[in-house]
């Protein structure tokens, strides 16, 4: 008997212990399929903003087209949170606009945001936000679970206002996983489990992605077209995929008033005037679409006080401003603002309304800042219909840089009915290209945006931008008389010589002359001889010497009739004369012709010249355009003090 309860024992001993290594192998090779489940990366839209999304760091995926400037981003590196998550990824350069994985981290709210240009993208400036956020690549840190739902601040995610429907499996929890001691009964538990199979459920598909209503390809003659491709472009641009057009989110509702309004880009700080087409010829259709470039433009700007400032004037048969630099000082209201323009019609009489502009536009009491480049964007549907050259000359006499955006241009049947051939080389400020942009449909007028936008906030390469060192014709009244000397004549070329090479030469910016006297008047060149720096230097270092007397006052008037006589409008003409001696003629009369003709006159003397006789001849005050100095060797002494007087009284007066 004893033998047999020992039987039985042991035979429950064995069947305990094959189930205890049945259960416990069961156990592992669950753990073993279910302990580390595939990562699900969530998918966004291009309008998602950072501030929304809850979570401190994330993973997420970013869809192409996020380069797209109706995706507001702000700042450069750190972001503000309430930046598009994708399009901050895609200015950063941890994407590009196909898409793609990103990692984000949340961080402190920054006491500013740098608005910059990068990769495509114009993020906007800041003053102050409450949340920052960082784009990094997508590679997950070692030990630091992502979340593969994000939590929202709404009960919505974006995705699902978006018309998506957005599904992430949430995954059981996995029994087994935690290594702690397993009891019997847990056992038991663990074999009856592993004794009836238990199906998972199967994850659900991911986020599928919106499927993008197809543009109208357009078909019938050229109305037809634009017809159907407007109405396309316009709807889809002002309601989002699978939205009722008539109802707006609460989410955005509740956010409007939150939207921080820029300072502007202090790296585009310009003062621009959009001259847009409101002829007959152009239609309405087209003429929508010029006002969605016009929109996009102002969005892709930043403007603001501390930035850009924008305004419009549409050209028919006369031009008319719709609004100045100070009507709207930020993106949003220029952007409803240009959504009310309606077109008026007449003729493309451009030349007009460049000289409208150019005598109009850029003045203190509409807005025109003294530190910013003038900038015309002139867009032009064929040709015009007057004549646009001499109207572009002054207006680049005048400081302003003017853009052309041409589009179609004429047939080969229409060229006898164009006005001026080649206009837009004749009206840019330079002939490289730059200033130039043609499309040949207004299909791809679109495609000029981020061109345009980088141009005109490149003030390195405006060329024609009004400042104290382009903006003058300077004529040099030089002293050869006897006293001088051939060794300090050269001396006095010299001085010459440097003082020229702080202004920007070019027919169009500043224009350097000369005049040498003594007894007589000799006039070595003239503001239109020399037309670059490399020329004027070496013409300066052709002067000779000359020798004789000492009438200053004969060499001011010749100075005013044959070098001042011939500036061009709207330049700032400067004297500059240089004298070792007093004048054996009356200088007054001469001086006061001189200041009566706006020349603005400084005086330099050398050794005997006399220092009442200098501030006579300098303008008012004498003390800002009079100098002296002991030495000839001295005088290199006064260039910078010189250059610093002209620029400072330069930027004390009105642009234009």
């Amino acid at each position: 008997m004893r033998t047999v309860v020992l039987t039985m024992k042991a035979s429950v001993i064995e069947m305990f212990l094959v189930l205890l290594v049945t259960g416990v192998h069961s156990n592992k090779e669950t753990a073993k399929k279910i302990k580390r489940p595939k990562f699900t990366v969530p998918q966004i839209n291009c309008d998602v903003k950072a501030g929304k999304i809850i979570n401190p760091e994330f993973i997420v995926k970013c869809p192409a087209g996020c380069q797209d400037p109706k995706y507001h981003v702000y700042g450069t590196d750190v972001y503000a949170s309430y930046s598009s998550v994708c399009g901050a990824a895609v200015h950063s350069g941890v994407l590009d606009n196909s898409g793609g994985k990103i990692l984000v981290r949340k961080v402190a709210g920054q006491s500013g945001y740098k608005g910059s240009y990068s990769n495509g993208v114009q993020s906007l400036s800041l003053p102050r936000w409450r949340e920052s956020f960082i784009v990094l690549e997508s590679k997950p840190k070692k030990g630091v679970t992502y979340p593969s739902a994000l939590t929202y601040s709404s009960s919505k995610s974006p995705a699902a206002q978006a018309g998506e429907t957005t599904k992430v499996y949430q995954r059981p929890p996995i029994p087994g996983t935690t290594a702690q001691p397993v009891t019997l009964m847990q056992l038991l538990a663990v074999t009856v489990a592993v004794a009836t199979p238990t199906t998972l459920p199967r994850p659900s598909p991911s986020a599928a992605s919106t499927t993008s209503i197809p543009r109208p390809q357009p078909v019938g003659h050229r109305s037809q077209e634009m017809d159907l491709w407007s109405t396309a472009t316009y709807t889809s641009s002002q309601n989002r995929p699978g939205a009722d057009p008539g109802l707006v989110p609460k989410e955005e509702l509740s956010t409007q008033s939150l939207e921080p309004v820029s300072l502007g880009d202090p790296n585009c700080k310009i003062d621009l005037s959009f001259l847009i087409d409101g002829s007959t010829s152009i239609g309405k259709r087209r003429f929508r679409i010029q006002k969605q470039l016009l929109a996009d433009v102002a969005q892709a700007l930043d403007i603001g006080p501390a930035g850009p400032l924008m305004g419009v004037v549409q050209y028919g048969d006369n031009p008319a401003t719709h609004f100045n630099l100070k009507t709207h000082t930020n993106s949003r209201d220029l952007k409803k603002a240009i959504e009310k323009i309606t077109q008026r019609g007449g003729l493309s009489n451009v030349g007009r309304a460049i000289s409208f502009v150019t005598k109009n536009f850029f003045s203190k009491a509409n807005g025109n800042r003294s530190g910013a480049p003038n900038v015309v964007v002139v867009m032009v549907d064929g040709w015009p219909t007057d004549k646009v050259e001499e109207a572009s000359r002054l207006a680049r006499e005048s400081g302003i840089n003017i853009f052309f955006i041409t589009i179609e241009g004429a047939a080969e049947n229409e060229k006898q009915y164009v006005v001026e051939p080649n206009f837009a080389n004749k009206a840019v400020c330079r002939t490289n290209g730059f200033y130039s942009l043609h499309v040949q449909s207004w299909f791809g007028l679109h495609k000029t945006l981020q061109p345009l936008v980088k141009r005109v906030c490149d003030t390195d390469r405006l060329a024609c931008s009004k400042t104290c060192l382009n903006s003058a014709d300077i004529g040099f009244v030089i002293d050869g008389s006897s006293s001088v000397g051939t060794g300090n004549f050269r001396t006095v070329l010299q001085f010459v010589t440097n003082l020229t090479k702080e202004f920007e030469i070019s027919d169009t910016d500043t224009r350097i002359g000369a005049v040498q006297y003594t007894y007589e008047q000799r006039l070595e060149f003239g503001f239109d001889k020399y037309s670059s720096k490399p020329d004027i230097l070496n013409a300066i270092k052709r002067v000779g010497y000359w020798s004789g007397g000492t009438s200053t006052g004969a060499a001011i008037n010749f100075a005013l009739e044959q070098l001042f006589k011939k500036s061009k409008p709207n330049k700032r003409k400067l004297m500059i004369l240089i004298t070792d001696g007093r004048s054996y003629d009356d200088v007054r009369i001469p001086a006061m012709a001189a200041h009566l003709k706006g020349v603005i006159t400084y005086a330099i003397g050398v050794a005997w010249a006399a220092q009442e006789e200098l501030e006579v001849i300098a303008t008012h005050p004498a003390r800002d355009h009079s100098f002296f100095v002991d030495e000839f060797d001295n005088l290199y002494q006064y260039v910078p003090r010189i250059i610093q007087n002209i620029c400072t009284e330069f930027n004390s007066q009105p642009r234009n």
